[in-house]
């Protein structure tokens, strides 16, 4: 499963321009990888969760999660999908979403899902570059009294941000990295 998401990645998710993309972090990058090409398309998220549930948590040392969460657009999908996997097994793992900005009506609220029914969350992004949404997602989680010191993502650009999220004191576990990707051409 793992060989076939990372040449679903390659042949789908990865683009390389002369041009520099922007990435979400406002850095410049020639190589972009839009990993929603994977998890907005069905047949590739089934099979992105899937490997998550059955194999990537395992490897990962997470046991017994209790719900999976992040930033929303990135996450989204991901915690969907995994919570559907795991509904496979007869198990309830909630998915939560981190708002980017609370509402201005209502509860407020940037956390949504269950989460009065958990007390621990395993962050979750698509991509990870510098790490600011991942820290956004997690001091927003602390902030709702749900303690986070895992996660998991698709792809560490290794460029700093793995860094960065274990000083907040979470523990990163990527499926791929860049350098998985070959001899991709430097920026």
């Amino acid at each position: 499963m793992k060989q076939e998401l990372l040449e679903l990645i390659r042949s789908h998710a990865y683009r390389y321009s002369e041009q520099p993309f922007t990435l979400a972090s406002g850095k410049q990058s020639r190589h972009y990888f839009n990993c929603k090409e994977i998890t907005l398309v069905p047949d590739r998220l089934e099979l992105l969760c899937k490997f998550i549930v059955e194999q990537h948590l395992k490897d990962s040392g997470i046991l017994k999660p209790e719900a999976f969460g992040g930033l929303t657009m990135g996450a989204d999908p991901i915690c969907y999908g995994i919570s559907l996997e795991f509904r496979k097994q007869k198990l309830n793992v909630y998915p939560l979403i981190v708002r980017k900005l609370s509402k201005d009506h209502g509860t407020k609220k940037l956390v949504e899902g269950a989460v009065h029914a958990v007390k621990t969350c395993v962050i979750v992004d698509d991509v990870i570059t510098t790490g600011g949404s991942t820290i956004q997602a997690i001091r927003s989680m602390r902030d709702s009294g749900i303690e986070v010191t895992q996660g998991i993502c698709i792809l560490d650009r290794q460029e700093g941000g793995m860094e960065a999220i274990l000083a907040e004191g979470v523990q990163m576990f990527p499926i791929f990295k860049k350098s998985d990707f070959g001899n991709l051409q430097h920026d």
